[in-house]
């Protein structure tokens, strides 16, 4: 496989992964693009690298920097805006568990909470509603203070832990 091939190939391949992450293809096929890039590259260049709209690029770049995982950069010199991607993995993986937990995971735990206050346990109905509503409010308890380990740790914690997990 050529240097070309296997990249463009690990661009694919991390578009269709991130969709798992809740970040759309085209802005994480962007992310890939510029993580794997030695210098910063300009709107132009990702446009014509990835064939896609300049409308595209511009909306999914906003969002990459909103996110953290992108910076801009100003060339000295160059009237146009260059983007760098974040390469620290660990980082990137902090950044998307933290946006994941307020997009995803808080909004859950939030409603479980006022459905709990809401109903009370006064008939075999309520109460079995409860336990179930009980139960997705102690996963969600869960996977919440999973991602603040994940968004806390450092790289060395966090590494050392999961192969204990898997030793």
């Amino acid at each position: 496989m050529e240097l070309q091939e296997a990249k463009d190939k690990f661009v694919h391949t991390w578009g269709t992964l991130a969709t798992q992450w809740g970040i759309n293809r085209t802005m994480s096929q962007i992310h890939a693009l510029l993580l794997l890039s030695e210098k910063a590259l300009n709107a132009d260049q990702i446009m014509e690298q990835l064939t896609i709209s300049r409308g595209n690029v511009n909306m999914n770049l906003r969002e990459l920097m909103s996110w953290g995982l992108i910076n801009k950069q100003l060339l000295q010199g160059e009237r146009k805006e260059y983007f760098t991607a974040e390469k620290d993995i660990w980082k990137v993986a902090r950044l998307i568990a933290k946006r994941r937990q307020r997009r995803e995971i808080e909004p859950v735990i939030e409603v479980m909470d006022e459905i709990k206050a809401a109903i009370k346990p006064d008939s075999v109905e309520n109460k079995e509603f409860l336990k179930v509503i009980n139960d997705i409010s102690k996963v969600g308890g869960f996977a919440d203070t999973a991602m603040t380990a994940i968004i806390k740790a450092d790289e060395n914690w966090l590494a050392s832990n999961l192969l204990k997990v898997f030793k």
